[in-house]
């Protein structure tokens, strides 16, 4: 068969453009933080920029918890760019005329690293619900893999916010020497009893949904869609303000005129809707699961008797700590604690609350007092790591 060949696509200047995902096996096991051990397992990453010849320009990218690989630039076929676009290409707070970027899918994700939706190679079936317990400590534990995979014995910096900024304060305890900077955004550094809380009402919307089977839904050939929306549904709104969805939904109604009954009469419940049923038809729920797990078990303080600062005693290397004014999920004042712990530690840290109406999601966003904090730290890391302007 013969045609034209499909012309190639126009990206925006600032744009990584067209990506293609990588997948790394690895053989050598790895003990996780619950006991058991995974004796094989993939990660699936994107990568953006050169590595430089000193190999000391690299920036990892840790994803939240409904995150993955797909960052930046475009897939084929794809008119949206990946989740941080915004901060990640040429010129952009994360340049990659200076970096060198990887971001991946954490294990027990859904979008091609190892999972509960993976073959147990033990079983033969597919994990489903006995993919053991995942850790932000095992999950930065198997990101240092990858880096030697890579060749990268050093990141010039480790970004990432909400969960995936747990996992670069995790950086800088268990792998101190291998970070030169911290980029730790809309992050808290153990959850409150009203997160977990939150979370858990998430998980008994998926686990009573009667298509869940315990699990093990793939083997039934459905999967808890109305629990997992439901469970997005309670998530989405708290990662808004309440001034977030006032001044987007306000209580305008889809029609003049009410119904008197249960079905969509205001935007706002149109909107919760539908992005419920987006997430339920593209996610994991086992995934899901996990994933608020490892949020409600990071505290790297309580082996240190709650003490903050004590557990922060092995890093070295500057932190940046952004929040937002109106994150009421992960509030500044979590922020505050983190920043002043680490000041109380000796170590180096700038902060700075960036007055934003979005909420926990504002971190995803373009803000320009965001943007221009961000990137003047990107900038002096650089300067500091003599990284030119463009590399080669």
């Amino acid at each position: 068969m013969t045609g034209h060949p499909r012309p190639m696509p126009e990206f925006p200047d600032d744009s990584v453009g067209l990506v293609t995902p990588q997948t790394a096996h690895f053989d050598d096991p790895l003990t996780l933080a619950c006991g058991m051990t995974l004796p094989a397992y993939d990660l699936t990453y994107e990568t953006y920029g050169t590595l430089n010849a000193e190999r000391n320009n690299a920036v990892l990218i840790c994803h939240a918890l409904s995150g993955h690989h797909h960052a930046a630039g475009y897939h084929d076929d794809e008119r949206k760019p990946g989740w941080w676009d915004a901060h990640i290409g040429p010129g952009k707070s994360i340049d990659t005329n200076r970096f060198f970027v990887v971001s991946l899918n954490n294990l027990g994700g859904c979008h091609g690293s190892t999972g509960p939706a993976s073959i147990n190679p033990e079983t033969g079936r597919l994990w489903g619900p006995e993919f053991p317990m995942v850790t932000v400590g095992d999950w930065v534990h198997s990101q240092a893999r990858l880096a030697d995979r890579l060749g990268i014995e050093r990141f010039a910096a480790v970004v990432g916010g909400s969960l995936g900024g747990m996992q670069v304060l995790q950086w800088t305890l268990t792998y101190p020497e291998r970070i030169a900077n911290a980029v730790v955004i809309a992050a808290t550094p153990k959850l409150s009893a009203q997160n977990i809380a939150f979370n858990e009402v998430a998980r008994q919307a998926i686990r009573s949904d009667p298509d869940y089977h315990g699990g093990w839904y793939a083997e039934h050939g459905t999967a808890p869609r109305r629990g997992l929306k439901l469970a997005r549904m309670v998530g989405h709104i708290t990662y808004l303000s309440e001034d977030a969805m006032g001044s987007k939904f306000g209580r305008d109604l889809r029609t003049n005129d009410l119904n008197f009954g249960y079905d969509v009469e205001f935007q706002v419940e149109s909107y919760l809707r539908y992005q419920g049923d987006t997430f339920s038809s593209a996610f994991d729920a086992n995934t899901y699961l996990l994933m608020t797990k490892a949020l409600d078990y990071f505290d790297p303080a309580a082996a240190h008797g709650g003490d903050l600062a004590r557990a922060l005693a092995p890093a070295v290397c500057p932190f940046l700590v952004v929040s937002f004014t109106s994150d009421w999920r992960f509030p500044p004042s979590r922020s505050r604690e983190l920043t002043d712990a680490l000041i109380h530690a000796g170590k180096p840290v700038s902060y700075v609350n960036i007055d934003s109406p979005h909420g926990h999601d504002a971190f995803l966003l373009p803000d320009p007092r965001y943007q221009a904090v961000f990137a003047a730290f990107m900038s002096r890391a650089a300067r500091d790591l003599g990284l030119a302007e463009e590399t080669t």
